[in-house]
């Protein structure tokens, strides 16, 4: 049976790292370690691996967060390195929230990117647009130092904390966030399609019904957050990551999911830490060994220049990505 990314929190650390109470205002805005647990969110979780898998990535999401409103984001540090991105995901979430509170432009962001979570930008802009969906505003506003074209993830982090905290009615009505605009929705998409992954545990079956019931327009990025998923956070064997491939070619969105392959692992790579469930997702569901389908990202990126920075320049990164998947494959 391979690696799921299913170790247990605990077993990878001995003891848990502990954190000092925050102080002052702050300790308003500590979050509740149980949030971890997606059963109090009515999520459909069947028992053992993937379940673990998810709280574990949740877990070490509110304890950076956490570690940011106890000044204390050296700590996430001590998070096993298979969780660290999901660390800093969190550290990112808070530095946003307190920025916004406190109308710094996105200072406290800045420093995090430029110093501990340099090696995690990925996670850092996804955690920074979850922080925006906790204080409800549209995903980079103010945000004066923001990557130009990474940015763009954060609408993608956004996607899926408005997602969580609203499942029954963006998974279930298929409804679209009011405060975004129409180059935003596709990305959001990517977020509710990462949730999707969370929300039926990992399911192929059911996470494919779940695709199936939204309008086809919406299916392709869906499909791209479900790739990404599977392959950062694990979650599934080797005969359920197949499975999926075979849901994905059959609803004519078999590239979209190649490419949220290769985008988590090139994230994967970056951090400096490649998990078993990545390194076995990603021949699967992107036909390619991690370091060829991590190059394809690079490639696009590297084709577009220094000066991409709009919508239209992150959509074309992610169509030049789903090419050389193509390519690969004639």
């Amino acid at each position: 049976m391979g690696n799921t990314g299913t170790t247990s929190f605990l077993d990878q650390v001995g003891t848990e790292p502990t954190l000092t109470p925050a102080k002052g205002l702050r300790r308003f805005l500590i979050k509740d370690p149980q949030e971890c647990d997606l059963r109090r969110r009515r999520f459909r979780l069947r028992p053992g691996a993937s379940r673990t898998a998810f709280a574990n990535a949740e877990k070490s999401y509110i304890f950076g967060f956490n570690a940011v409103m106890s000044k204390e984001v050296e700590k996430v540090e001590e998070l096993p390195a298979e969780q660290r991105p999901f660390g800093y995901e969190g550290a990112a979430a808070a530095c946003t929230v307190l920025d916004l509170l406190t109308l710094t432009r996105g200072r406290r962001l800045h420093e995090l990117l430029a110093g501990p979570a340099q090696h995690h930008r990925h996670a850092a802009y996804v955690g920074a647009g979850r922080g925006y969906a906790l204080v409800r505003l549209r995903p980079m506003r103010g945000a004066r130092q923001a990557h130009p074209l990474l940015r763009w993830l954060a609408v993608d982090g956004f996607g899926f904390q408005w997602s969580l905290a609203r499942a029954d009615r963006m998974i279930g009505e298929r409804t679209m966030p009011d405060l975004l605009t129409r180059a935003h929705c596709a990305v959001f998409d990517q977020g509710l399609g990462r949730l999707l992954w969370y929300h039926d545990c990992a399911s192929p079956d059911d996470v494919a019904a779940k695709i199936g019931d939204f309008p086809a327009a919406r299916r392709a990025d869906l499909w791209s957050g479900v790739g990404f998923a599977a392959t950062y956070t694990g979650g599934a064997e080797a005969d359920e990551l197949w499975w999926l491939t075979e849901h994905a070619g059959a609803d004519g969105f078999r590239a979209h999911l190649a490419q949220g392959c290769a985008f988590a692992v090139s994230a994967r790579l970056r951090s400096g830490m490649l998990p078993e469930h990545t390194a076995q997702a990603v021949p699967i569901l992107a036909g390619a060994e991690p370091e060829e389908a991590a190059a394809w990202t690079d490639r696009a990126l590297i084709a577009l220049g220094h000066q991409a920075r709009t919508h239209e320049d992150f959509r074309t990164w992610q169509a030049q990505t789903r090419h050389s998947w193509t390519r690969r494959r004639v």
